[in-house]
């Protein structure tokens, strides 16, 4: 086959009916690709009825859509017209009046290698990259917070038994107001050799995300791929209806190969000579020699702690000064690397509340400050390592005073001087790792110039729970 997206729906081994639908299709003259996948609920018809209509207003907003529109605007106001016509349609019928749906949708541009989404419940939209599975979507369920804030093992969230309770669902109000937090959305680049999974709760309740990585890694065709969800679902009971958009970037990719420095094996060591020339890696590596013990080391190492701690100590209690980095002198210049740019240009345009910067790569180099500045963010990093130029001084990121809510998740802040600066108490941290960060994270209050100040300091405070994990 020689298309790069394809749909599939099944009705499972338990239903009688397939409250499911799916959208698969170009759109806008070809210029965009359209997915979604949308789940019905609300008895043996209504949930079909509430996909219907659902999967009808989807197309006739989108293929309205043109390449210059504001495609996340349209998406939402596309939402925002289902979830009317399904709210008049229960109105309507005595035996369809608890009907609505909930739905993943996302548009790919691939000219731009980008794609956008909008979210309502728990249907999910996966992101492949480098055989690496990333969940975008979170699942509006109590089950599913619990799962998405590490409360609950994926295992154990499949197996509860409130697992398909849901809190948000198109049809449950009369209106929409598409500027609230009730859509979830967000956009990210869609690189060459990456992969789009939206499916239902059929294949997710049945099928944990190591299987689902392990089929969507395979070298079968797109068709064979989803095909082999739905077998996986069905195999492990089949107990709902199990639906899977694939969306592929087939353009060749332009990663090239990362080669290590070479290195060369100490003679006397012939363990690890062996150890690497038995391993059918060509190039040499060093194995330092190890020093003796002594107390010269040790006098050495206390001295530097001493030191460090000097220097963290100055870094935490320094007045602030004119050189302070600051929401309002912090500008991007002609040095800053090109990463750094790509980087704040993305945060600078979001029009969602998430960002994905492992679609950045797992690992860049920083020599800027990353300037977060939006009412509301939720950045994930799917462990992506962001490191300081050697030459950089500044923090990896700084929260403007305006920000309300912003969520760093799953990344690792290495060699900064100040991992984060915060000027409002907006920053959640979520699996951050600080390494060889002297400071990782710093408050910063700016108090007037020239009067007087009464009142206590209140510190910021790390949970309860990560200080009896160190």
């Amino acid at each position: 086959m020689t298309k790069n997206y394809y749909g599939i729906t099944d009705m499972g081994r338990v239903r009688k009916n397939n409250e499911d639908a799916f959208i698969a299709e170009p759109v806008a003259h070809d210029r965009y690709i359209l997915a979604a996948v949308i789940d019905g609920v609300g008895g043996y018809e209504g949930g079909e009825i509430a996909a219907g209509i659902a999967h009808d207003t989807l197309l006739a907003h989108l293929n309205k859509l043109q390449g210059d529109g504001d495609v996340m605007l349209i998406l939402k106001r596309a939402l925002a017209a289902a979830n009317e016509k399904i709210y008049s349609e229960k109105q309507l019928s005595d035996e369809n009046g608890r009907m609505s749906c909930v739905l993943t949708v996302a548009i790919i541009d691939m000219q731009n290698n980008q794609f956008y989404y909008v979210h309502v419940g728990d249907t999910r939209l996966y992101l492949l990259r480098d055989k690496s599975l990333v969940k975008i979507t979170k699942d509006h369920s109590f089950v599913g917070f619990l799962e998405d804030s590490d409360r609950l093992t994926e295992e154990a969230a499949m197996k509860h038994p409130k697992r398909n309770e849901i809190n948000k669902a198109l049809g449950f109000d009369a209106s929409l107001a598409i500027h609230s937090d009730y859509i979830e959305s967000g956009q990210s680049p869609f690189l060459p050799g990456d992969m789009l999974l939206l499916c239902s709760d059929g294949l997710t309740d049945m099928v944990n995300a190591k299987t689902i990585s392990f089929i969507l890694s395979t070298h079968d065709e797109l068709d064979d791929k989803a095909k082999s969800l739905i077998e996986a679902a069905n195999d492990a009971g089949g107990k709902d209806n199990v639906t899977a958009v694939l969306v592929w970037n087939d353009k060749p990719s332009s990663v090239h190969e990362t080669v290590r420095p070479a290195m060369a094996v100490a003679d006397d060591d012939p363990d690890r000579k062996n150890e690497i020339m038995g391993s059918g890696e060509e190039e040499e590596i060093v194995v330092p020699r190890r020093r003796r013990k002594g107390g010269t080391g040790i006098v050495a190492l206390s001295i530097l702690c001493l030191l460090l701690l000097g220097a963290l100590a100055w870094m935490v209690f320094k007045p602030t000064d004119s050189n302070a980095v600051t929401t309002s002198n912090h500008k991007q210049t002609d040095t800053t690397n090109a990463v750094s740019k790509r980087l704040q240009d993305t945060l600078n345009g979001a029009t969602g509340d998430t960002m994905l910067l492992s679609s950045f790569g797992q690992s860049v180099v920083l020599n800027d400050t990353l300037l977060i500045q939006k009412d509301s963010m939720y950045i994930k990093g799917n462990g992506m390592t962001i490191t300081s130029d050697s030459a950089y001084k500044g923090p990896a990121f700084l929260l403007a005073q305006n920000c309300k809510y912003v969520v760093l998740d799953s990344l690792v802040l290495d060699n900064f001087a100040v991992g984060i600066i915060a000027q409002s108490r907006a920053l959640n941290l979520k699996n951050i790792q600080f390494k060889n960060c002297l400071v990782p994270l710093q408050y910063q209050s700016f108090l007037p110039a020239g009067q007087i100040v009464n009142g206590n300091i209140d510190s910021l405070l790390f949970p309860t729970d990560t200080l009896l994990k160190k």
